[in-house]
């Protein structure tokens, strides 16, 4: 079985550099999840660790009901593919896909032989496997790697940014293979990016990592639209989440240059976590925000300062007395830059985070349940 557990794991370096800091996850047989962070957030640290590349310094980390913290890494079950695709530069591609298999198995050349064959098939590179990496694309250098992977069988796939070497193109075609491969394989896969729209795409689940910490676990459509905290609400998402200062004075949001009311149903919700008079942070999306032509009880005045054109979409950004603000709307909808606007979001569509901690006072019970359960880390994005 392909289930991974891990357990309170923690990884200190020499001089007390702590990467990741009490971890729990649990990945289901045959799951596809997605760590995601910023540069330092500790998710190649952790796939490292899971992989054997580097020691645990507390916890425990099981394959299946196995304990692996003392495995020695070809014993683990696991192949992983790396960034820079570790090719034997004086291997043809069948010796590189081979290679591992050789020195791990004591299975015959020629069950080896069709091993390889098969999975060089799949990948779609048959007519690469007597060439060396030197004279190979990017995106077939990436393809040996994931066969060579592949052949092992193993029972988990470790991929620690495996496209972020190939053009944008190319990445958007690999991640839709490496997704079908995925799927007809069933093998559970740990995938690292610090691609936002990978781990939307690709994933059955998202960990959000900040500072070694666990921020939120959830389906890409939970990470998006419920995010527990506000540092996953800021980085996930492109443009990123609109942030307004305010305060909560009786039914009402109070900005610096807007009002905004609310029903007793969201007044009740927030009320749960803050009290009146309490500074939070409103959040609003960008292709949350609609522009109107006549006011209404929560319109907001605006004054549109750029208007940016990205193809199929229009970027505006405007400015809300001292605060900032990005709307993304249809290119059909083309207001006049420096001209004063109307705008308007649904109630269903904002997010209250405290300032103190971060967390989000107005997500499902659910989310709240799920993020608890990965460690209670919601404060850790602000502290």
């Amino acid at each position: 079985m392909g289930r991974v557990s891990i357990n309170n794991v923690t990884k200190t370096y020499d001089g007390g550099i702590l990467a990741v800091d009490g971890v729990d996850l649990d990945i289901r047989d045959g799951e596809f999840v997605t760590i995601v962070g910023p540069s330092g957030s500790g998710k190649s640290t952790l796939l490292r660790m899971i992989a054997g590349l580097e020691d645990i310094s507390d916890g425990t980390i099981e394959i299946g009901d196995t304990v692996i913290n003392d495995v020695q890494p070809q014993d683990r079950g696991v192949a992983m593919v790396f960034q820079n695709y570790a090719l034997y530069p004086h291997m043809t591609t069948r010796k590189n896909m081979s290679y591992g298999l050789k020195l791990t198995t004591d299975l015959p050349d020629d069950e080896i032989r069709q091993k390889v064959e098969e999975a060089a098939e799949m990948m779609g590179i048959e007519e690469q496997l007597d060439k060396k990496p030197g004279s190979l694309s990017g995106g077939q250098q990436q393809r040996v790697a994931t066969g060579r992977a592949i052949v092992r069988d193993p029972e988990v796939f470790l991929m620690d940014e495996p496209l972020s070497n190939l053009d944008a193109k190319l990445r958007v075609h690999m991640r839709t293979e490496l997704q079908r491969i995925q799927e007809e394989l069933g093998t559970t896969t740990i995938y690292v990016t610090h691609d936002q729209e990978e781990a939307m795409t690709m994933s059955d689940r998202i960990v959000v990592l900040n500072h070694g910490t666990i921020q939120q676990i959830g389906t890409p459509d939970q990470i998006y639209n419920e995010p527990a905290n506000q540092f996953v609400a800021d980085f996930i998402g492109s443009p990123s989440m609109n942030m307004f200062p305010v305060r909560l004075e009786g039914n009402k949001l109070v900005g610096g240059a807007f009002e905004y009311r609310l029903s007793d149903a969201r007044l009740e919700q927030a009320h749960q976590y803050v009290d009146d008079g309490e500074e939070l942070t409103l959040g609003i999306r960008p292709e949350n925000i609609r522009l109107v032509d006549e006011p209404s009880e929560n319109t907001i005045e605006a004054h549109l300062d750029v208007r940016e054109p990205v193809g199929s979409d229009n970027y505006l950004y405007l400015t809300l007395g001292a605060d900032e603000c990005r709307v993304r709307v249809p290119g059909s909808v083309k207001p006049e830059e420096g001209t004063d606007v109307l705008v308007e979001f649904a109630e269903s569509d904002i997010h209250l985070f405290r300032q103190d901690t971060g967390k989000n006072v107005l997500v499902s019970e659910q989310v709240a349940a799920e993020t608890s359960a990965s460690g209670d880390s919601v404060a850790a994005a602000e502290n």
